[in-house]
This record gives structure tokens, C-alpha cells and sequence, in this order.
């Protein structure tokens, strides 16, 4: 079977609606569209943020312009000295941190601050200062004490925002929300798009800036500051700390280690410059807190209530492959060292932490088609040259990494590792699955984790991409994946919106909101599903969402 980028994984499950045997559902691609300018002589064009909190650190975040000719990434504009203040209130009248951070055209003019000495479990606000001039003021929180028998949390959850396809209407209702600890993005922040090729199902809502597919540092320096000029997307930023990791947009879609499926060395030149222009321009523009050697995996605590881990699924994957490929031990997504860390990380947390999240940019669960699953043909599926975990759909997923997948999922149950949660982007879509240990003989053999796969904010799903009318062709499609996957206990593949993810030490649940319109700003919200997992069991429970 060729294998399937996202676009294609979306559009073969539309066709599985209508009887064809490939079932699947992800897109790929984006764009972005050019926003109003700021007005001459505004230092702080594109916002604040936060993010990475620690039980006495934060990162706070900005970009200046200190002339109207050091616009992003054009490589023109003076050093300067931009100060930043932390303050317990937002009048500034209890400063508890203050300094001074000077930034250029080698860093694009953008502040980044890892803010230390501060006191757990505290609300603070921020802003930055250009000649006397002061910037939006931002809101942001450490995490509790590691020992804290914290109560509850609340985090948004998103990904999969494309600027050319619509408005970050999920981003405002995240923002109006007074409840919500922090933001989890999971990936897909920016899309490298030109122009036209990944829209709103051929409507461009917002044109990108550049209009070009994007290749060089100056290139993915504009498009950062692109999104950033989003009022919504500001207003998120300044009112929530953000915990992010990238996924393959942030480069080129269907990205691996070595390369990638929008990626033409023969016309856009050497891979290994691409990325790491756009891994410094991420590093610039996002308030990450980045691990010795530029690794982006990492841990966060939340008290004795949860540990938060954050994967890196593209820096260290092997090239995606199809049929038996996708079995082979030596081929993996997470890459030998990040397998190693995550492992060990886990078992760890069991004495620490109530709830193991894992911020996973692509799922993790297996879907498979037909009527028969893969597993069970045994030795005559190997004759026919059937992977063991069935055929993959998806190649870019875990499915095609089964070897990585095994050892993981056997981990969790070996080591009586309970309450994980896999928290998924990537595929546009809503899915709550039960993780299985072997999908083949689920439910008579153990769920090792949940999954929680959040929709798209605003990229291709696939209505879109069949140009159908929603809750129409896909209706087929979700009842076949019911069919043929007894752990996934519900999916929802049209809408665009957002989930809010709800911890206590008794359960976790997950609230999924649709936006009415994803290409309209004033879009409204609305909760189409809720599931829960009691802890130690491993299985979900759909609510009432009235």
C-alpha cells in the first residue's frame, strides 16, 4: 500500500463512507494570510506569552519593533535593551522580578526570558519596556509545589491552526475562560504552505505572509510573526501560560528525521538548512523552555496530581514506510534515547504523580479496517503480507511505528503503570479511544492507557476536503470505525474547535467544543462530547453534555 499523507488519510475516509476499503481520516498542509499592519511606531506588534511553568520559573515572551524597517525577519533594525518586569498584581506595584534583555537582528528582535526565583503556585503578570514604552500586559501562573496535594486542573487543549483556512475562534473562547490553568498545543502551530494550497476547502480566509512555500530562516520568521499578529491568538497568549511542542508543519508536512514529504531537495535544496532555519525561528518566536543540545521533549509537574510529558514525534523519527515496513524493530518514531527518557520517566511518575499526561502530536491508537483485523489472520496475514498491526492507513501515525508502539504500550501494563492519558492533535478530527495492550482481542485482553485526539482549530478535516455538507457522508465513516475498532468509543470527524481537559484525583475528563464557523471570528462554541476515565481503570464513560 503507498503510503497516505494526512490529506489523503482524511480523503480515504470519506471514501470508506461510500464502500471503498481504505478507511482513514487526517489532512495536511496549511497557509496563512496577511493581517492588518500595526500601526507605525508600535514597539510590541505582536503580543506576549508565557509558558514552561515550573514550580519557581516561567518563560515570558515578546518580539520588538523598534523601527518600522526591523519588520520580521528582514535581517534590518538596531540592538536595543528591552526590560521586562514580573509583578505579583497588574498595576506593577509589587514587582517581584525585574531586568533587562538586549535583542537584535540575530534573534529577530525577539525577547525570551526564563524568569526564575519566583514562588509556586502563584499568579503573576508581566510586560516588557522599549525606551519607556510599555507592552501589553500578560497574565501567567507557576506550577504548585512538586509535593502539593493539588485539588484539580483545567487545561485547554488544541491543535492544528491554519491561518489561511479561518479565524482562531477557538483561541478566543479558550481566552474568555477564567478557569483554565494553561494551554497545551500540541503541534501544527504554523503551516509552511504557498498560498492557495491548503485553504478552506478552496477559500482563502486570510492570506499568508509570505505567499511562497516557506524554505528559508527569514521565511519562517515572517510566517511566526504572521500568527502572532492574530488578536485571538494574542489574547490567549497574554492571558494563559502555553505548554507547546512542534509537530511537522512547524517544518514541512510528513517531516522525519531526515527529510520530509513537502520537501524537494532537487528544488528546494538541502533538507538539514531548512530545518534548522525553522528550529531556530521556533526557538525565537515561542516561549519554550529548549533541552541541552536543542531537544524539545521534557517534563512538567503539577503537584502530586499530574506529570505532564511532551514528545517529540518528528526529530528523531525514522522515513515513514508502508506494509511490512511499519514492523520493523530498527525503524522508530520516538528514536532510541527519547524512548529510553520517556520510559524511565514513566515508572518514575507512579510515586509521584496521580495522572501521566503525554502530549502526543500524533495518535497513538490503531485504526484499522476491514472486517477482519489484521491479528487475527495469523500466519496466512504474513503470507499475504499483512503488517501485524493491520494495514496502516496512516503510515505517519503510530501505526506505522509498531515496533515503538509494543514497547511502550508493554511498558505501561508490564510495570502496572496506570492513569495515562495521551493527549493527540495532528489528524483535524475527535476521537476518545481506550488504548489498547492488543487491538485484535479488545476487550478481552487490558486497555493500558486512554486517548484524547482534539480537533483541528481550523485546518481541513473531511468534509472539508470532500467539499460535503458536515454530519453528512462522515456519518458512514464514524460508524465503521465504530465497526471495525471496538477500543475507539467515539470519533467525530467534521468539526473544527478545541477540548478542555479536567483533572481530579479521581478522574480525568474531556470536554471537546465544535466552533459554528471556523471562517467567521465571531464563531460560537458549543460542547459535542464529554468522556471520563476513573482512575485505574483505564476505560472511558461517555457524559451528558446537557
Amino acid at each position: 500500500m503507498t503510503p497516505l499523507d494526512r490529506r489523503g488519510f482524511l480523503r480515504a475516509g470519506g471514501a470508506g463512507a461510500l464502500g471503498i476499503s481504505s478507511l482513514g481520516l487526517a489532512a495536511a498542509g496549511a497557509h496563512p494570510a496577511h493581517p492588518a499592519h500595526a500601526a507605525s511606531g508600535t514597539f510590541f506588534r505582536h503580543g506576549v506569552a508565557s509558558g514552561d511553568p515550573l514550580p519557581t520559573a516561567v518563560i515570558i515572551w515578546t518580539r520588538v519593533t523598534p523601527t518600522d524597517e526591523a519588520g520580521p525577519g528582514s535581517g534590518r533594525g538596531p540592538a536595543v535593551d528591552v526590560g521586562w518586569q514580573v509583578a505579583r498584581d497588574a498595576a506593577f506595584r509589587r514587582i517581584v522580578a525585574r531586568g533587562t534583555f538586549r535583542t537584535g537582528p540575530d534573534r529577530d528582535h525577539t525577547v525570551k526570558v526564563d524568569v526564575g526565583g519566583l514562588t509556586p503556585g502563584t499568579t503573576y503578570h508581566y510586560r516588557f519596556l522599549l525606551d519607556g514604552r510599555p507592552s501589553p500586559v500578560g497574565r501567567t501562573r507557576t506550577a504548585p509545589p512538586v509535593n502539593a496535594q493539588v485539588a484539580a486542573l483545567r487545561f485547554g487543549v488544541v491543535s492544528c491552526s491554519n491561518w489561511e483556512a479561518g479565524h482562531f475562534a477557538s483561541y478566543r473562547h479558550l481566552a474568555a475562560r477564567g478557569d483554565l490553568f494553561g494551554i497545551i498545543h500540541l503541534g501544527d502551530y504554523i503551516y509552511e504552505y504557498a498560498g492557495g494550497e491548503f485553504d478552506a476547502g478552496g477559500k482563502v480566509v486570510r492570506a499568508n505572509v509570505p505567499a511562497h512555500e516557506i524554505l528559508t530562516l527569514a521565511d519562517y520568521r515572517m510566517r511566526h510573526a504572521l500568527y502572532k499578529t492574530d488578536p485571538d491568538l494574542q489574547a490567549l497568549h497574554a492571558r494563559h501560560p502555553w505548554m507547546i511542542v512542534w509537530d511537522d508543519h512547524e517544518v514541512a508536512n510528513d517531516a522525519w528525521s531526515g527529510g520530509a514529504q513537502n520537501h524537494d531537495p532537487a528544488t528546494e535544496g538541502s533538507y538539514a538548512a531548512r530545518l534548522a532555519a525553522s528550529r531556530k525561528a521556533y526557538f525565537e518566536w515561542m516561549p519554550v523552555r529548549v533541552r541541552a543540545g536543542g531537544a524539545i521533549h521534557r517534563r512538567l509537574r503539577f503537584g502530586r496530581l499530574a506529570e505532564l510529558t511532551m514528545l517529540d514525534l518528528r526529530g528523531y523519527r525514522s522515513r515513514q514506510e508502508s506494509g511490512l515496513a511499519v514492523d520493523d524493530p530498527s525503524r522508530t518514531i520516538t528514536g532510541d534515547a527519547q524512548m529510553r527518557w520517556l520510559k524511565s520517566g514513566l515508572s518514575a511518575s507512579v510515586g509521584r504523580a496521580r495522572w501521566r499526561l503525554i502530549g502526543n502530536s500524533v495518535m497513538i491508537s490503531p485504526v484499522a479496517i476491514g472486517s477482519v483485523p489484521a491479528h487475527l489472520l495469523g500466519p496466512l496475514g504474513r503470507l499475504l503480507g499483512v503488517p501485524a498491526g493491520g494495514y496502516t492507513i496512516n503510515p505517519d501515525q503510530w501505526d506505522g511505528y509498531t515496533a515503538d508502539r509494543r514497547e511502550l504500550l508493554g511498558h505501561l501494563h508490564d510495570g502496572r503503570i496506570d492513569n495515562t492519558v495521551f493527549l493527540t492533535g495532528d489528524i483535524h478530527t475527535s476521537w476518545a479511544n481506550e488504548v489498547p495492550l492488543t487491538a485484535a482481542t479488545y476487550p478481552r485482553t487490558p486497555s493500558v492507557a486512554t486517548e484524547m485526539v482534539v480537533p483541528s482549530v481550523t485546518s481541513d478535516n473531511i468534509d472539508d476536503i470532500l467539499g460535503v455538507p458536515p454530519r453528512t457522508l462522515t456519518l458512514a465513516a464514524e460508524a465503521a470505525v465504530a465497526a471495525t475498532n471496538r477500543h475507539v468509543r467515539w470519533s467525530e470527524l467534521d468539526s473544527h474547535g478545541y477540548g478542555v481537559i479536567d483533572l481530579t484525583a479521581e478522574r480525568v475528563r474531556m470536554d471537546w467544543f465544535a466552533l459554528s464557523d471556523r471562517t467567521r471570528r465571531d464563531a460560537a462554541s458549543s460542547r459535542m462530547a464529554s468522556f471520563a476515565v476513573a482512575a485505574g481503570s483505564q476505560r472511558l464513560t461517555r457524559l451528558s453534555t446537557r
